[in-house]
């Protein structure tokens, strides 16, 4: 994602990003080199850091990357809204949410996967419902470089789970490795704060098709499928950018902010923890 795409936004939901209308905004795209695009050119980082227009980055590159460009745009005094995992630790990310807030910007982790239409639908139909153990299993293509260990380039799925039952507690994980085949699958087991069991396994390798399958059982009931839920008027991309809009204005109470700000870490200290156990047992 570069300066073009975000120009197109503007352009044609003019009226939806009427937010946005005093802000210049910045995406940071260091693989390749674009053209102009409406008038939009690129510059360098070293520009996008020092010009006083500039108010806010959105910063779409690999996740290894993520924390050395959050940390240099909130020095540089702009606003910032990342692609998920914002870190690949639990520790940077505490200490980045720190920066930001002692310089009084906002600092956004983007999550498109809680606008999804399956997921609002899921998380309604839920509602009330006694979870006695469950499980999510993600497959996908083989995982690229510089994406981080799976518990972090997959959180995704594990925000599903800790937006849907709460906070969780990793009893164990594992991963198997076929690097010759370019082939993973992680397995992490958690309880929740009811003491019941859920597993979430991300399996990636050549072939596999992009999907999730789930098994909730509850006590009245059994859910094996996502249901189909009702497709909104605006894309994930933009319903998560109209949420950071509203955070810039201000229009987003503390409570929430500090909800998700909790969320978030408590994400990322869980794919930590996954992490250092799959480690341990692979050695």
């Amino acid at each position: 994602m570069g300066a073009a795409i975000c120009s197109s936004l503007e352009v044609h939901t003019e009226g939806t990003l009427r937010t946005f209308r005093v802000l210049l905004v910045f995406c940071v795209l260091c693989r390749r080199t674009l053209e102009d695009q409406q008038g939009v050119k690129q510059i360098s980082m070293t520009e996008a850091l020092s010009r006083d227009d500039i108010h806010v980055a959105f910063i779409c590159t690999e996740n290894t990357s993520h924390e050395e460009h959050i940390r240099q745009f909130l020095e540089a005094g702009k606003h910032v809204c990342v692609e998920y995992p914002m870190t690949l630790s639990h520790t940077s990310a505490v200490d980045l949410w720190s920066l930001a807030q002692q310089k009084g910007l906002m600092l956004h982790e983007e999550h498109i996967e809680l606008f999804t239409p399956d997921f609002k639908q899921l998380k309604k139909d839920i509602a009330g419902k006694t979870l006695e153990e469950g499980t999510l299993h993600f497959t996908g293509g083989s995982l690229k470089t510089n994406f981080g260990f799976p518990s972090f380039s997959g959180i995704a799925r594990l925000t599903w789970l800790v937006d849907l039952f709460g906070e969780l507690t990793v009893t164990a994980a594992s991963l198997v490795e076929e690097k010759e085949n370019k082939y993973m699958k992680m397995t992490a087991h958690f309880l929740t704060r009811q003491q019941k069991p859920l597993t979430w396994i991300e399996e990636r390798g050549p072939g596999l098709g992009r999907a999730k399958h789930i098994n909730f059982r509850f006590q009245d009931t059994t859910m094996t499928d996502l249901p189909p839920g009702q497709r909104e008027p605006v894309g994930l991309f933009m319903q998560d950018l109209v949420l950071f809009g509203r955070k810039l204005q201000g229009e987003v109470s503390a409570a929430k902010l500090q909800e998700e700000r909790s969320r978030i870490l408590h994400c990322l200290q869980l794919a930590d923890r996954i992490q250092q156990l799959s480690e341990n047992t692979q050695a």
